[in-house]
């Protein structure tokens, strides 16, 4: 590598660490709001196809030895990006947490309350 693209690389690793300090600043600022978290995972998600599809394909290798050398350096450092999605067993177990400690209060929210000239079923 020469020297020149050696500060090419250092500055690419300052500006993405300087992007993921602001990210994580953003999220914590935002702990405990679970719908503005979830706003934040939509962009990332969003932003990760946006590049996928669009500039990184654009800049794949047109040759064997480049695809291979490329393919050897994703290998290398950490494999291939990829945005896990929370199952929903996961999503949920906060909720059975909840219902085992108190069902009653767990499910109220899920009862429709009976007005004056309504009975419940």
């Amino acid at each position: 590598m020469s020297d020149r693209d050696c500060v090419k690389a250092q500055h690419l690793e300052a500006s993405l660490q300087s992007i993921a300090e602001t990210i994580r600043q953003v999220a914590r600022d935002r702990q405990g709001d679970n719908l503005a978290l979830l706003s934040l995972l939509r962009l990332l998600e969003g932003l990760h196809q946006e590049i996928r599809d669009s500039l990184f394909q654009d800049s794949l290798p047109d040759n064997r030895q480049a695809l291979y050398s490329l393919l050897k350096d994703i290998e290398a450092s950490g494999g291939w990006p990829y945005i896990h999605r929370m199952k929903l067993q996961s999503l949920l177990s906060n909720f059975q947490d909840t219902a085992v400690k108190d069902p009653a209060s767990s499910f109220a929210s899920f009862i429709p309350l009976a007005g004056a000239d309504e009975t419940l079923l």
